[in-house]
């Protein structure tokens, strides 16, 4: 009788695992979130406004440009970054990331609001808030 529930026990286990490796999040790629908080994110700063982006940044991780769960669903920020940025060829490339940053930056949200550089001043994500 031990021995079946050991034996549970360890299956249930092996397939809680096998299973939580399925189940994978929707990464950003590093080179473009690292060059996104450099230029953005300042952590340390008094203003209430950088502070907030800081802050949501961290929660939405990946989210700050995808949406969903799925790597392939980007919000509209993301959309347009990936108008302009190869995940292969440009990964490497930190001088194209920003200059893509900053074209993005310019162009007017999905909305028709504010553009994405105005919402990342204003202390939001500029895709939107993480469904």
């Amino acid at each position: 009788m031990k021995r079946g529930r050991v034996l549970l026990v360890v299956t249930s286990v092996a397939v809680g695992i096998v299973l939580g490796g399925l189940a994978r999040p929707a990464f950003a790629i590093k080179q473009f979130q690292d060059e996104f908080k450099a230029v953005y994110v300042k952590a340390d700063s008094s203003d209430p406004a950088e502070k907030a982006l800081a802050a949501a940044v961290e929660t939405a991780k990946c989210n700050v440009c995808h949406k969903g769960k799925e790597k392939k669903e980007r919000n509209a920020y993301g959309e347009a970054l990936a108008d302009l940025l190869d995940k292969k060829e440009d990964a490497k490339n930190m001088e194209k990331i920003r200059k893509a940053l900053e074209t993005v930056a310019a162009m007017k949200s999905a909305d028709g609001g504010p553009t994405y550089g105005e919402l990342i001043k204003m202390g939001k994500l500029p895709g939107g808030p993480v469904e």
